[in-house]
């Protein structure tokens, strides 16, 4: 078994296994590594280069770098940090876009649109799942945007649908953004497939509401979904914030994606953007990516126990 170091991992050879096996073994391309391989370990081989038996030998980690120019200049080439979610495939759908900005909440002189940050979230959830071995596909696509670090994101149209322009009409919105799930699921062939859609919610400004989740009544695998979703947004409270708790629930609602998208989906539901509180949650870009690292380590949760 490899151990790691900060640079290298160490590992011995198999019974009879010759330089070349051995490189592959560790995602080693012999052409490309086996010279490199042979100057870091030099004086651990026996006649022409062959392993020793017993021998801990250093191997250079390899980094294999992923790009999305969606996610934005500054972090469009990411490295592969983990294969843990390998063999899974996810349809993001962030809430409204294009025509529609969705809830608008007032802060101090500032006009928040869901559209934006619904996007952005979802962004940083796409990130982190692909970081983690998943396959994503974003529903909702906004070339100029990214990641934004920004506490206000300004609020533009330019958002498409599978490449589309998007609708103005409620109802044709949400049948093109299905379609679109349901297109991609079609062409997929991995055993855990998931569409998840990000919104934010609208309520009275003294309403402080926790992050809640919807799932279709019919399904099992979308509640335990919603569920475990839940059980890690409790989990984080209590670690983080262990004297405010957690109030986010799990429930059945007849939604359009809900009832119509093929895959297992839920719908979730971020806060209200019109209470100064819930608004933080928001603004603040680091709050955004605690929201996306809380909502993939939920995911993962779920993908191990299924």
């Amino acid at each position: 078994m490899a151990q790691a170091t900060s640079d290298y991992t160490t590992s011995k050879p198999k019974a009879g296994e010759g330089l070349h096996s051995f490189l592959l073994r560790h995602q080693l391309s012999p052409k490309d590594h086996q010279q490199q391989f042979i100057e870091l370990n030099n004086g651990k081989f026996g006649k022409n280069n062959t392993l020793l038996a017993h021998v801990n030998y250093l191997i250079p980690k390899t980094e294999i770098e992923l790009h999305e120019p969606l996610y934005g200049k500054e972090r469009e080439y990411f490295p592969l940090e983990s294969n843990k979610l390998k063999g899974t495939s996810f349809y993001l759908v962030a809430g409204h876009g294009g025509p529609d900005p969705g809830a608008i909440g007032k802060y101090g002189s500032y006009i928040l649109h869901e559209d934006e940050y619904a996007y952005d979230i979802t962004l940083r959830l796409a990130k982190k799942l692909q970081e983690n071995g998943a396959k994503v596909h974003l529903i909702i696509k906004d070339e100029d945007d990214g990641i934004r670090d920004n506490q206000i994101l300004s609020k533009d149209d330019h958002e498409t649908c599978g490449g589309k322009t998007i609708p103005l009409k409620q109802i044709n919105r949400l049948q093109q953004r299905t379609q679109e799930v349901n297109r991609l699921y079609r062409k997929d062939a991995e055993a855990y497939r998931r569409c998840i859609v990000i919104h934010v919610d609208s309520r009275s400004k003294r309403k402080q509401i926790d992050v809640f989740f919807y799932h279709h009544k019919k399904s099992k695998s979308g509640k335990k979904l919603a569920l475990q979703l839940r059980n890690t947004f409790d989990e984080k409270y209590k670690r983080h914030q262990p004297s405010r708790g957690f109030t986010g629930t799990v429930s059945d609602r007849n939604l359009y994606l809900l009832r119509n998208t093929t895959p297992v989906s839920v719908f979730i539901e971020l806060g209200n953007i019109q209470n100064y509180r819930d608004q933080q949650r928001f603004v603040k870009a680091d709050n955004r990516q605690a929201l996306a690292n809380w909502l993939y380590e939920g995911i993962l949760s779920d993908y191990k126990q299924n």
